[in-house]
This record gives structure tokens, sequence and C-alpha cells, in this order.
């Protein structure tokens, strides 16, 4: 193909990989579970309107499963798997790709390895072809390691400077100790140096299995043409994974708040606490309670204390974050160094206030109106189709949790809020990191903070990879 044509599709696959399929509401998607005749399962929406394909993989064993010493091995893997395969060297994949303008890419989180293919559907068997070869026979040629291992090198130092991952690294490693999950998925600048090539093979070798694996797959396919794709995809894959488990652990519950000084101008602010697991049947009551504490934007009660009445931060939010091996309710927020303890006070008091008196009526509904009501909007495309049926899986939660969400969320009660509000809202425990020179004081007048701790070690895990 000639330069300008492999231009011009690759324009046009990254047009139409946004293209909105018909706006419904999410229960009218068909989603179906496909077995290929090799037991491969995956689960398909079948969505003609749109000539491009979208797969979503994820396998279980991520960056948490990392050797001791050689943290960032699951990631650096992530960064070759599309640098030469099977025959063809880097360059050579690479071209492949762009001729038929596909586009693929790999991560790694805590818990899961990554996949995504993306394609037009004319060329659909070719880039699932290439794909098989990336993850069942990736050639981690030295020149592409050693390429990656630099590209990683100069990310870590990068991270090293960023305020808001120096807040995410301490407070893992105060919410965890010397647990996995404390670990910076990246890797440490002698950790990166450590990993071989040998190393690589066997991480692929693994937790490239597939009894540990999850697809979604969006786009003109139909069940039967694509139980044929998947025993061709992952058929040369090992039938079971060897991935060590996860132990379970809980966040730190001493209360206690860090320093990490740096002179900047304004603070960065990472707190939180013990969360709820997915599978745990407070999860959903959970979730509409940090909507109105602070997963609601600016209609949330912590945004409406801190920014609107105060002008103390830009924003502030809070989310739950479900692991397989830990649950947290984590927050972050941004302010002068002169504000911090202020706006520490506000935090803990609207805690407690919620873990005290709940939510009113018209917060509960005005919640379940703007959950409810959104959640078509994550089902626009096909790559955001794909995504939040991987994301389902992951979680544990049937196929048809699609119908029955919204359901679950109009059944919350005010009571169910209250419940979990004094279950999770425990100011005294708030597990606190502060990179900045922050005035602690919760009144405005307070003297400045003295607190002159080293900076923590690195190795904890960046804000992406939480």
């Amino acid at each position: 193909m000639a330069g300008i044509d492999r231009h011009i599709v690759r324009a046009a696959i990254a047009a139409l990989c946004f293209c909105l399929v018909a706006v419904l509401p999410a229960r009218a998607m068909d989603i179906e579970r496909v077995v290929s005749p090799g037991g491969i399962e995956a689960w398909l929406v079948q969505e003609d309107s749109v000539p491009v394909v979208v797969m979503e993989v994820a396998w279980k064993g991520g960056s948490a499963t990392d050797p001791e010493g050689k943290t960032g091995l699951a990631h650096m893997v992530s960064g070759l798997l599309d640098e030469g395969a099977g025959e063809l060297g880097s360059a050579e994949f690479q071209m492949r790709m762009q001729d038929i303008a596909a586009r693929m890419s790999f991560s790694a989180d805590s818990d899961y390895f990554n996949g995504t293919l993306t394609t037009l559907a004319n060329h659909r068997e070719e880039a699932f072809e290439l794909f098989a070869m990336a993850i069942s026979a990736p050639r981690f040629d030295e020149d592409a390691v050693e390429r990656i291992r630099g590209q990683i090198a100069t990310s870590i130092a990068r991270n090293r400077q960023s305020p808001d991952w120096i807040a995410s690294n301490g407070w893992y490693k105060a919410a965890f100790g010397d647990h996995p999950y404390a670990r910076d998925g990246e890797g440490t600048p002698e950790s990166i140096a450590a990993i071989a090539r040998d190393d690589l093979v066997a991480y692929t070798k693994k937790a490239l299995a597939r009894d540990n694996l999850k697809i979604a797959v969006v786009g003109p396919v139909t069940p039967s043409e694509l139980r044929a794709l998947l025993d061709r995809t992952f058929g040369a894959l090992p039938q079971e994974a060897e991935v060590p488990e996860i132990p379970r652990v809980e966040v730190k519950k001493d209360g206690e708040v860090t320093v990490v000084v740096r002179d900047f101008p304004q603070s960065i602010v990472m707190f939180g606490l013990e969360g709820v697991a997915r599978e745990d049947p407070d999860f959903i009551p959970a979730y509409v309670m940090n909507y109105v504490l602070g997963g609601g934007s600016f209609s949330s009660r912590l945004t409406e204390e801190v920014r609107e009445k105060r002008g103390l931060a830009y924003s502030i939010g809070t989310y739950l974050y479900p692991m397989d091996s830990a649950a947290m309710l984590l927050g972050q927020v941004g302010t002068k160094n002169e504000r911090v303890g202020q706006t520490l006070s506000l935090i803990r008091k609207e805690m407690a206030r919620m873990a005290e008196e709940g939510v009113t009526a018209d917060q509960l509904d005005d919640a379940k109106t703007y959950l409810t009501g959104s959640y078509p909007l994550r089902f626009t495309s096909n790559r955001s189709i794909a995504n939040q049926l991987l994301g389902i899986q992951i979680a544990g939660y049937g196929i048809d949790y699609v119908d029955n969400r919204n359901a679950l969320i109009e059944a919350v009660t005010r009571e169910d809020v209250a419940r979990v509000a004094r279950r999770l809202l425990k100011p005294d425990e708030l597990l606190v990191t502060i990179v900045g020179k922050p005035n602690l004081s919760p009144e405005p007048e307070g003297l400045p903070a003295t607190d002159d701790m080293a900076p923590p070690p690195p190795g904890g895990p960046t804000e992406g990879h939480h």
C-alpha cells in the first residue's frame, strides 16, 4: 500500500473508532456469550452499523505478581508485545499493522494484564492473526528490549518529579506497607535494569493463558465467525496460568498524616479509607453514597464546602476503588499550602456529618437520576462498549448486569446510605499524604508546617495504575 493511502486509511479508522453507535438505552444491547470449539469464551455485541471491530482482553496476573527485585516486569512486557513477533521484527510488525490500519496496545495494572485490538472489519483476519503472534510468539529482540527499557527509565525519572505521583506513591506505601499493592507498577531504576529477556519470556508463558482470560468483542462479527477467531487467536496459549495469588490486605487505619516537603506553591493531598469489595452487598449503596459525598463533581458535598463556599480548591473528588485483594475509598485535592489544614478539617467534618446524618431525600433522588441517566453514555462507541463488557466480567458480575444495574441503584434507600456511611466514613482513620509545604492548622492563620520529612523511596503505585 502506498504511503499516502496508508495515512488515509489510518485517519479513517481513527475517526471511525469514535463514531457513535445508535444511542439506545444500555438494556437494548444484545450481549451474547460465545464459546469456541476449544472452550474459549467471549462476550459479543454484534454491532453492524460501524465497520470497526474492537476486542478488549484481560489476563488475571498484573504488576502485583512481579517477582521480588524485578518490579515493572509486567509493565515492560506490555511495551514489547507489539515490538516484533514470530518471523516479524519490530519494524516489519509495525508496518503490517499500519498497512491494514489496525491498532494494538497492551498495559498492566496491579491485578490484570490488558490488551486492545482495533481493526477495520475487512482486515480483521490479519489483525487477529497479528494479535495472536504478539501474545503467543513475542520476539523480545535485544534492540527493542533496550529501547523500551530506556523509555521506561525516562518515565520513572519524570514521575519522581510529579507531585501527583509522589502523593500517590506515598499514600499506597502508608496504606499497604510491604504488600505488592504498594509497589510501583513501572518499577524502579534498579528493578528495570535487573529484568532480563528470560524474565520477559517467563512472564508471558506463565501469565498469558486461557484459564485466566476475559474477552469482549464489539463490531460486525457473527457468533460463528467469532468462535473461529477465538481459537485461532488464543488457542496456542497455555491452558493454565501460573501466577501467584495476591493476599488480601486492608488500608491502614491509624489516621496517619505524612508530609513530603517540596517547594511547591500548592500542596497535593491524597486521602483515603478502607472501602468496599465489588462482591459486598454494600457496594452499590456505597457507590451512591460516594456520589453525594465527593464523586458527583460540582453537585457533591465536598465540592460545595471546599470549592463553592470557600474557594479553597479548584476541584476535589472521591471515588471507590475496589481491587481484587483490597478495597479503598480514595480522594484527592490540590490547594494552597496555607489552606491545607483548613481543607482537611472540612473533609473530615463532611465525612462525620454524612456518617451521622446520611443523605437527604433530594440528594438521594438527584444521585439516582444522574447515575442511572448517565449509564447509557458509557456505551456510545464500539470501544467504550467493549471496555464496559470487559469491566463487568472482571468484576465478576453476570452477563445480565447491564440490564439490572440501574434497578440496583434505584433500590438504594436512605437507610442503606446511612448504614454504609457509618461503616466507611471514619474521619479518625483517614490516611493522608501531602506533597508541598502545608500549613496543617485547621485555621487559616496557623503557622506553616515545619516537617522536613525526606521523600518516600521509589516503588509505590503510579496514579495511573490506581
